[in-house]
């Protein structure tokens, strides 16, 4: 985000959203949320699932790939019904391969998502935490932004948690987490870590990038405090989540070590995988 900039960038703007679902428990809190941001959003929704296709599953027989095709038809069909009750322009996509994570994938570039909508586990069980392997390789590997919802949450209402470490991702976090809170219109919290083994430059870096934002964020009409916290920093995060009453994280998806580390570090893992509200992770310009 450069300092000088006067209005939001096209960076922030989420025109067409997927939300990826097999069809689990673990997928709910997903589909509720891309409804629900799409509706509040004016966004395009691609309703995406996928079918393991694989010799090794040809070789057991038609009734196998059949049977995993009509389950995830009719679980299009369900999310499809919701969204055109709740007056959403949708589009419904099945494919076919040997890992979700890269039929995800390859959806999104084929449709020029903005931003992936994924539950943070799925039917294959825990990985690492609480961060499911497919949605690992999503958030690591996507081109766009990725939205990480656990099973029970819901939109967010109260209060937006941008997450900064200065990095490029995060310029495209704070325009990110801008154009939402324009859109939900909610207040937003700013947060910069100072990690304690860092030089005293590095850790004065915090303020100036909190500081930097919030003139931003006020001169553009939002509701926005700035806050710089010490420690690790997933549990900075978790605390300031908690003590505010924040229901939406915001980060950028690369980070510098410390905060960002985001292509799937450990800090990245543990924010997702102890939230109990979507955390979405932006892709830097």
């Amino acid at each position: 985000m450069s300092q000088a900039s006067t209005q939001l960038s096209p960076t922030g703007r989420f025109e067409k959203v997927m939300v990826a679902s097999d069809g689990s428990e673990f997928s709910a809190g997903a589909e509720r949320v891309a409804i629900a941001m799409a509706k509040k959003g004016g966004a395009h929704l691609t309703i995406m699932s996928a079918v393991i296709s694989s010799p090794e599953l040809d070789d057991m027989g038609p009734d196998v790939v059949a049977q995993a095709e009509a389950a995830a038809e009719a679980n299009l069909n369900r999310i499809e019904a919701a969204a055109l009750a709740a007056g959403i322009e949708c589009t419904k996509v099945l494919r076919y391969g040997d890992d979700p994570y890269r039929e995800i994938l390859a959806e999104s570039e084929d449709s020029n998502i903005d931003a992936i909508i994924i539950g943070r586990r799925g039917k294959r069980g825990l990985a690492r935490l609480m961060l499911g392997d497919a949605t690992a390789k999503v958030v690591g590997n996507a081109k766009c932004s990725v939205m990480v919802v656990p099973k029970a949450a819901e939109m967010w209402t109260r209060r937006v948690l941008l997450a900064t470490d200065g990095s490029r991702s995060s310029d495209a976090a704070a325009m990110a987490a801008a154009r939402i809170a324009h859109c939900c219109a909610t207040p937003i919290t700013i947060l910069s870590v100072e990690v304690p083994h860092h030089s005293p430059e590095r850790q004065a870096e915090a303020r100036k990038v909190v500081d930097r934002v919030l003139a931003f964020y006020q001169a553009e009409g939002l509701d926005a405090e700035g806050l710089v916290g010490r420690g690790l920093p997933d549990q900075v995060i978790a605390q300031t989540m908690q003590d505010k009453g924040c229901d939406l994280v915001v980060m950028g998806s690369h980070g510098r070590t410390g905060l960002g580390r985001l292509l799937l570090g450990s800090n990245s893992e543990r924010v997702i995988g102890q939230a109990t509200c979507p955390v979405l992770c932006v892709r830097g310009a």
